[in-house]
């Protein structure tokens, strides 16, 4: 009986030892596959093993970029000279449809208003959408921007179709805020107070309009402004006065008129509607602030500078540009419409 228990036990020692020296010896194998190799086997691994690691850390590098682009719109420069077919009609593309003269009552004008709409290639009603109200140049309507062959219209269809934008509903609004049927006589002064009040329109009486037709998002991550000339003013003054409402602000040779300055001094270009920028905190700053004017622009350069010279003191992010060679027309505006929705909503 003893003979039978020492044999078992020197048996179970046996196969510790056994253990130990496999255990020992891939130890040993896992050492030397990860410093040198030692055969041309283990070359060969390590080898693959090295190309599959920089692989890994390319597409890491790819991912962080694409990362960074998409979620912070400041982390690229805009463009300024884009092939010319973006805003040509192409075979095979859906240029959404075009909803003209869209009714609604401002209590703001004390009237109807009209506006065009835009809604993208494949709209679908069971679907959310973001939405970008455009406000037109001085002397324009509703129709400028949106209508079934404007540049903005093609433009952005173009966009969507190559996956350059997001899907979104665009709203043309008319800036004039006041009884129609005196719009055709209004004089330029009244004209100009007459546009500054679509700015409480927009929050007021637009944005709920679309709000309980349309299949939009709510909220201030899905919800843009953009103008030019009066309108880029407008627009920079809309998307300061509902800082809670919308968090894009697209504003492209604004006019002087948002906030006190020596522009136009004395004249009623130089109203202002703030008496100075509300201070954004960390629950309304805009995600996307971008303020842009051609170098040859023959009036808004020396104010869109100061905006955004203020802006900065203010500590507000924002993405100015001055364009060499851009005029004050559609040529440069269509390019910072380009810019503003490779980056709105992404």
């Amino acid at each position: 009986m003893k003979k039978t228990i020492s044999a078992i036990l020197a048996f179970a020692m046996l196969l510790s030892s056994c253990g130990a020296e496999k255990s020992s010896d891939s130890k040993a194998a896992s050492k030397s596959y990860s410093s040198e190799p030692v055969t041309e086997n283990s070359e060969n691994t390590n080898e693959n093993a090295a190309e599959e690691s920089a692989k890994n850390e390319e597409a890491s590098e790819s991912d962080t970029v694409k990362e960074s682009i998409f979620s912070d719109p400041y982390a690229t420069e805009n463009v300024y000279h884009i092939d010319e077919t973006m805003f040509e009609k192409r075979e095979g593309v859906d240029y959404g449809t075009i909803i003209e003269d869209a009714e609604y009552f401002s209590t703001t004008a004390d009237d109807y208003k009209q506006c065009n709409i835009q809604l993208p290639a494949g709209y679908d009603e069971k679907e959310t959408y973001p939405v970008m109200y455009i406000i037109h140049g001085w002397g324009g309507s509703h129709s400028d921007q949106i209508s079934e062959d404007s540049y903005l219209t093609i433009l952005y269809s173009n966009m969507l179709a190559e996956g350059l934008c997001e899907p979104m509903i665009l709203v043309n609004v008319d800036m004039y805020t006041d009884k129609q049927a005196l719009k055709a006589d209004t004089k330029e002064e009244k004209l100009r107070y007459a546009y500054d009040k679509v700015i409480d329109d927009i929050g007021t009486d637009v944005m709920p309009f679309i709000q309980e037709n349309y299949p939009v998002k709510k909220g201030r991550e899905y919800t843009a402004v953009a103008g030019m000339s009066q309108g880029g003013s407008e627009s920079l003054a809309t998307g300061f006065q509902w800082l809670d409402k919308i968090g894009w602000i697209g504003s492209f040779a604004p006019d002087p008129g948002v906030i006190p300055t020596e522009f136009y001094k004395g004249t009623y270009w130089n109203t202002p509607y703030f008496e100075a920028f509300p201070t954004p905190d960390e629950t309304n700053t805009p995600y996307y602030l971008y303020l842009s004017v051609g170098t040859d622009d023959p009036w808004n350069v020396d104010v869109t500078r100061y905006y955004a010279e203020v802006l900065d003191d203010m500590g507000v992010q924002n993405q100015t540009d001055v364009v060499d060679g851009f005029e004050h027309g559609y040529i440069f505006w269509r390019i910072c419409f380009y810019n503003f929705l490779t980056k709105a909503f992404r």
